[in-house]
């Protein structure tokens, strides 16, 4: 399993994504760490098993073990987030957010990685999920940082990278079945 393998699946007249692919994986704007952590948390985000086996067998020949788990509590965690605070944002009532979440979230004081790339992740994975406000949220913490919008940009167009090819492949799968 491999990139080139999940190339392989991608149908033709979803070629752009591929090329898109091919490109974000020679993206240097971010350190192979942030790059391939995005691209690994988005792709646990989605689900989608032939596109997370697949970057995840990449990604181990480039990752840490422990940069992996972190990448993987990334998905998880704005997972949990992502709902319910895209819930608060979106209900008129504002009672709810004067409330305490009351959800555990640990791993955000202590991800196992360096904050800044947590950070890019947690902010692709938001993306993937919708949530505006915790997009808003991390791109003000990687800002202060000193995260250009360039380099948030690049996570933000591997989301949106992964995001599609997982839905094309979704697709493709749902007529095979059929």
């Amino acid at each position: 399993m491999s990139i080139e393998t999940l190339q392989s699946l991608i149908p033709a007249y979803a070629k752009d994504l591929s090329s898109n692919l091919t490109n974000l994986l020679n993206e240097t704007i971010v350190n192979d760490q942030q790059k391939w952590g995005t691209f690994l948390s988005c792709a646990h985000a989605v689900g989608v098993p032939a596109v997370v086996k697949n970057i995840e067998a990449a990604a181990s020949e480039i990752m840490t073990p422990e940069a992996i788990t972190a990448a993987k509590a990334a998905a998880a965690i704005m997972g949990l987030n992502n709902v319910y605070f895209r819930a608060l944002h979106l209900m008129q009532n504002k009672e709810y957010e004067k409330m305490r979440a009351g959800l555990r979230m640990n791993i955000l004081t202590n991800p196992g990685v360096d904050k800044v790339d947590f950070e890019l992740w947690s902010l692709a994975v938001s993306a993937v999920n919708a949530c505006g406000l915790c997009m808003d949220s991390h791109e003000k913490v990687l800002r202060n940082h000193g995260v250009t919008a360039v380099q948030i940009q690049a996570a933000l167009r591997i989301a949106s990278t992964v995001n599609a090819i997982s839905a094309v492949l979704r697709a493709e799968s749902a007529l095979a079945s059929t």
